[in-house]
């Protein structure tokens, strides 16, 4: 059966939408085979209809029934013989805009259709805690600056101004630094002072003592939880190998950016 995927998308109601190019018509008992990549757990939905004799089908498979955990799930297709392959894809199933759109909604775990690196349908599904998706970073004049989004808070996309505050914490020495953070609907900018955050903790800046790591969060009206800044809704995994920012110096300390291997945001002083 020669079936390939050219578009594949995960709808705003959890519904993952399949276009497939097919050499033959999906026989009556086809399914399409969900299997976790490390548990190796499947679920199974029946696509087949009799009939059925186009050279093209759209299918619609609600995903939240199908009680899918977190992790990687690659797609197969299953004949009525038994057979299966897996799936082909042709669509690298990436729109930053729809991923966007998708994280506005309140959730628990957010599913991701995507194309791996051999060219097959799988999904992705992670835990969707609220957060703040980070998409720009700078220094300038003496501060550090972040801008994005509030991802999966339930907030509105609006005009809304809410009071918020970004918080610094070096957990070594229970040190803290906080700054008056903007949020307007789900968009956020947040800053804070280098200079501050090197007198807050001058152990940090010794290299006796070591490099300092702070932890950004942002607090915000509205929301029951401080929220974690880091870079989660792109396709750029492991970005702490793959970014690499300049540092700035303060009084002849260096501080710079840099990643967590769960993709969360760290400020690195000293070192």
């Amino acid at each position: 059966m020669g079936v390939v995927v050219t578009d594949a998308e995960v709808t705003l109601a959890d519904v993952l939408s399949l276009r497939l190019a097919i050499d033959e018509p999906l026989q009556e008992g086809t399914e399409l085979v969900l299997r976790n990549r490390t548990t190796g757990v499947e679920r199974d939905v029946r696509l087949g209809t009799r009939g059925a004799r186009s050279r093209e089908a759209t299918l619609a498979v609600s995903l939240a029934p199908l009680d899918l955990s977190a992790g990687r799930w690659d797609a197969y297709l299953r004949g009525a013989n038994g057979k299966r392959s897996r799936l082909r894809s042709v669509d690298p199933g990436f729109s930053l805009d729809h991923l966007d759109a998708y994280a506005l909604c309140k959730r628990t775990l957010a599913y991701r259709s995507y194309r791996t690196r051999n060219g097959f349908l799988a999904l992705k599904i992670s835990d969707a805690e609220p957060a703040a998706e980070v998409r720009a970073i700078w220094f300038r004049e003496g501060r550090f600056e972040a801008m994005g989004l509030l991802a999966y808070s339930g907030l509105e996309d609006d005009d809304s101004r809410h009071e918020a505050t970004l918080t610094l914490d070096r957990r070594q020495t229970s040190a803290r630094v906080t700054a008056t953070a903007f949020v307007q609907g789900v968009r956020f900018h947040a800053a804070f002072s280098l200079v501050d955050v090197v007198a807050a903790d001058p152990a940090s800046s010794d290299t006796a003592a070591g490099s300092g790591t702070w932890e950004p969060a942002l607090q915000v009206e509205g929301v029951p939880t401080p929220l974690k800044l880091g870079a989660w809704l792109d396709d750029v995994d492991g970005k702490r190998r793959r970014l690499h920012y300049p540092s700035a110096k303060v009084d002849g300390v260096p501080i710079k950016p840099c990643y967590t291997a769960d993709d969360e945001l760290r400020i690195e002083v000293g070192g």
